[in-house]
């Protein structure tokens, strides 16, 4: 009886160190997101502080817990309500932020932004029209400027002839033709999870296969207009191209 008691109060502090495990496993992942840059292709810049001061939080805790098993007495138990067996959940917590230690995050890519819908619409409904800028000039606005200024005011023919000058990567979609490639970015409203991609045509003088879907550009042209998919579209007739690295953090918000 004595031996079973034994084991059974050996598998508790197992899965006791478990939880520890699992819970400095997490504060160590946010704290390594914050700490190496990659934060900002997880989560919107607003819930940065929120993120760290958790990160250092569980590992209060784990290092509290920690405490308080090495000094547990034989005698003593902790009682472990979950809706899964004993350890489970624990397990499957480690296993996850293991994951996310050794796994680098990466941007999300052309192939995301033709999935979330960007073949149907190059300005995405959900972009909020409140923040569009009156105040910034044509050569100084960014490609999510250019799209929130669509939103507010949709006329394509208004802004034929302005200067512009945006960075993005290069998305081909097939129902294009071949002189025209989308220059695309990434909105993030909270986190990856919730990020959507803006889009301008780009005119071209030569093939868009001399330039890969997902190549950074920083594109200088002229705003013209072309008979796209049916419909007039408000579209850059590029003059410079010039290759650019990705951005540290890629995202508009």
């Amino acid at each position: 009886m004595i031996k079973k008691y034994s084991k059974y109060f050996k598998l508790i502090q197992v899965l006791d160190w478990l939880d520890v495990l699992a819970i400095s496993a997490w504060g160590v992942l946010l704290l390594q997101c914050w700490l190496t840059g990659k934060l900002g292709l997880l989560v919107h810049p607003n819930y940065f502080g929120l993120i760290i001061a958790t990160g250092f939080v569980l590992l209060l805790i784990a290092i509290s817990r920690a405490r308080k098993l090495w000094m547990l007495q034989p005698k003593l138990k902790i009682q472990h309500l979950t809706l899964f067996p004993p350890g489970w959940s624990s397990g499957v917590l480690l296993v996850t932020a293991l994951l996310g230690l050794l796994v680098t995050p990466q941007p999300l890519a052309s192939q995301v932004a033709v999935q979330l819908g960007l073949a149907d619409s190059f300005v995405s409904p959900r972009l909020q029209p409140q923040a569009f800028r009156s105040s910034v000039r044509p050569e100084e606005k960014s490609l999510v400027d250019w799209a929130r200024t669509l939103a507010v005011y949709p006329e394509p023919e208004t802004y034929i002839g302005q200067t512009a000058k945006v960075q993005g990567f290069v998305v081909h979609l097939t129902k294009l033709p071949d002189p025209y490639f989308l220059i695309t970015r990434f909105v993030i409203a909270h986190c990856a999870l919730d990020a959507y991609p803006v889009a301008l045509p780009v005119q071209l003088t030569q093939s868009r296969n001399a330039y890969p879907p997902d190549t950074w550009l920083e594109i200088e042209g002229q705003m013209i207009t072309a008979d796209l998919e049916g419909k007039r579209q408000l579209t850059i007739q590029a003059k410079s191209l010039k290759p650019i690295p990705e951005p540290k953090n890629p995202y508009e918000y």
